[in-house]
């Protein structure tokens, strides 16, 4: 099994010093991927536009987006990541989110009331038949496509599109269309109860999800974080138990992690909750420590 490490920064903003050096220590340190996700209704970086500087910047780091495709016309979504996936001669992996349904944030996208993981059911076969290099014939109360090819292709045959979600629903939906699941704030028994749903759902559509495709993304602390950053975990958790959501301490997260590879569970995007605000400096001091703490585990 490969064992991959990405790391996300999670709610920090970016400026022309904060980014370079974060990209660049990713890099340097080994780590496998940076990560970054959507968040329309805050002020963090898009993730095309981020990673886009990033591909120009490494040679090896993978490229990887939580990307929320509503609001964005999906031809020009798989134009753009096509793109980016060739000039970075492959390095892109994405996962397709349906938003925080933060407040606004539905009037903001266009979506309203409409169901959001309907959306991503007709978005992406769309996606996948474009980069299959398809002229596309697509016409619902969403969408009108004539015809319509994009090019190029992405340099990776397919493009893969993973998904994430821990309800029934989502988890279904992930066995019926994904390549891959990306869950987030589960326990390692909840994650190996996930996998098992994943692929039931993938065997009663005729198909199946390669066994390293499953991923979680981590919250950690080195040391004891800030009653914010405890309560902001907890409230994604109905039973408001995070000690195997979120580790403090390098010990505690090598062990989360063994749990969760014995779940069957291979991919992490690591995500410190308290990044120290300093800048570049301090963002290689948190990544070193990070380097030191799970490195070893990547194979």
């Amino acid at each position: 099994m490969k064992v991959r490490f990405a790391v996300s920064p999670g709610a920090q903003t970016w400026d022309d010093v904060v980014l370079p050096a974060f990209v660049d220590a990713l890099e340097a340190l080994g780590f496998d991927t940076v990560w970054l996700s959507d968040i329309p209704m805050g002020p963090q970086l898009d993730p095309l536009v981020g990673l886009a500087f990033a591909a120009g910047r490494t040679t090896r780091l993978k490229l990887g987006a939580n990307l929320v495709p509503i609001g964005r016309n999906p031809m020009l979504v798989a134009k753009e990541l096509a793109q980016l996936d060739r000039l970075s001669s492959g390095r892109v992996l994405l996962s397709l989110v349906p938003g925080l349904d933060q407040p606004g944030e539905r009037e903001a996208l266009g979506i309203g009331d409409a169901n959001r993981g309907g959306y991503l059911d007709e978005v992406i076969p769309l996606l996948r038949r474009w980069w299959a290099g398809d002229a596309v014939e697509h016409h619902s109360e969403r969408f009108d496509f004539s015809g319509v090819i994009v090019r190029p292709r992405p340099f990776q045959d397919p493009l893969e599109i993973w998904l994430g979600g821990v309800g029934p629903i989502a988890l279904r939906r992930a066995g019926r269309l994904s390549d891959g699941w990306l869950g987030a704030a589960i326990t390692p028994a909840e994650a190996a109860l996930a996998v098992t749903q994943i692929n039931d759902a993938a065997a009663a559509a005729g198909r199946e999800i390669d066994p390293q495709h499953f991923g979680l993304s981590i919250p950690y602390a080195r040391s004891t974080p800030d009653e914010r950053a405890i309560a902001a975990t907890r409230a994604r958790r109905a039973d408001g138990e995070i000690e195997q959501i979120l580790p403090v301490g390098a010990d505690h997260l090598r062990d989360l992690i063994g749990c969760l590879v014995d779940a069957g569970l291979s991919k992490f995007v690591l995500r410190p909750v308290a990044p120290d605000p300093r800048g570049g400096t301090a963002w290689r001091d948190e990544l070193e420590w990070l380097a030191d703490t799970v490195l070893a585990m990547q194979t």
